[in-house]
């Protein structure tokens, strides 16, 4: 999926959103995957001071980790880095 669609999709109140779809979404704003713990993929930004969690539950993501991105993309007011 595009990711400006994909984003349109999670703003219009999806909770239907797969893992993959979600880590795409992180990359897309410039976080690269640090490490995982158990079912923690956690991602970072270099000189970014806020880290991003998302967990893989039956092939989706957590909603509220979704929020949390999407809360975090408008903080900082993030800019899509990679369109795929």
């Amino acid at each position: 999926m595009n990711i400006r669609k994909l984003l349109k999709k999670i703003l219009e109140g999806s909770h239907n959103i797969r893992f993959s779809e979600a880590v795409a979404l992180a990359e897309a704003f410039g976080f690269k995957l640090d490490r995982v713990s158990g079912s923690h993929h956690i991602f970072i930004r270099v000189g970014f001071p806020e880290l991003v969690n998302l967990q893989e539950v039956d092939g989706k993501a957590k909603p509220y980790q979704i929020r949390q991105l999407l809360k975090i993309i408008e903080k900082y007011n993030l800019k899509l880095e990679v369109e795929k």
